[in-house]
């Protein structure tokens, strides 16, 4: 099923993201994560696409996999870890294993890299275009509601992001933030710019004091006063900083769907325990069928 038509529905959705596995010899390890996931029913499960192309083989292995539970999948493909020649010959593996959905992004450019190549996309852009030339796919894309770390302004970010949904995408999703106000003035801008496609809101449970530091390295992202604060009191504690963790996402979430914000995607980061406390804190709220 393409995630589209579930984005559709005014229904609440809830969705997940997993990552595979660094080494073949793992691979059946990981497929037991994804079982575990699966039965939290969640709406689709994404597999993100490694940066430097140490995890991409074994995307389209893991998304057979959610597919085989009845879950949509989405398989994330990206610019940075593939050459043209690679990014067709998954795009053909996709259709033959009937998977219907792909994220398509740049994708983090590891240091030292040397990027582009003649070979590869340059930008998500380009990418999004080959998709959607190569088959019928239901094609998703990045947003960031702060903006791009790279991009000169905000308002240029969303300039670039409406040429992505020219290109073709069909939905978005955001990177993840832990200030709802942010989320809902980018919703704003968006719609100010004629971006008119689903936004889902993408929400990282910080679990562990060390994530928020590699959060704020990686994102650049503002971390409110309040989350900062939960940190300090509860950061030398795992066991209390995951119970505060999980209590903030759900409280995000919760803030989410009561101002009309129905899509939510959950970075679990492959940890079906956490996303599975989630899920119940929402048991009312988000009725799996």
């Amino acid at each position: 099923m393409k995630v589209s038509e579930l984005l559709k529905d005014n229904k609440v959705t809830i969705s997940c993201e997993l990552f595979p596995p660094k080494k073949g010899a793992q691979l059946e390890n990981y497929k037991v994560i994804v079982g575990k996931i699966a039965e939290l029913k969640p709406s689709y499960i994404s597999c993100t696409y490694g940066a430097t192309g140490g995890t991409s083989d074994y995307t389209v292995e893991i998304a057979d996999t959610i597919n085989s539970y009845g879950i949509p999948a989405i398989a994330h493909l990206t610019c940075v870890s593939s050459t043209k020649e690679k990014v067709h010959s998954v795009i053909n593996e996709l259709k033959e294993r009937k998977i219907e959905n792909i994220l398509a992004l740049r994708g983090d450019i590891p240091e030292n890299a040397d990027f582009p190549l003649p070979n590869q996309y340059h930008h998500a852009i380009e990418l999004i275009r080959e998709i959607k030339e190569a088959g019928d796919f239901c094609i998703g894309g990045a947003c960031y509601p702060e903006g791009h770390p790279e991009a000169e302004t905000m308002d240029a970010d969303l300039d670039y992001l409406k040429e992505k949904v020219d290109a073709g995408c069909d939905y978005l999703t955001t990177q993840m933030f832990f200030d709802n106000n942010i989320y809902y003035r980018f919703l704003y801008k968006a719609l100010a710019k004629g971006i008119d496609v689903p936004v889902t809101a993408g929400i990282m449970p910080v679990t562990n004091a060390a994530q928020v530091k590699r959060t704020i390295s990686l994102t650049g992202n503002l971390v409110p006063a309040k989350f900062l604060s939960i940190v300090d009191r509860f950061g030398d504690n795992p066991d209390a900083m995951r119970q505060a963790g999980i209590a903030y996402a759900t409280e995000q979430i919760i803030d989410l769907i009561a101002n009309g914000v129905n899509h939510i995607h959950i970075y679990s980061m492959n940890k079906p325990d956490v996303a599975g406390a989630i899920m119940g804190n929402l048991s009312e709220i988000y009725v799996r069928e």
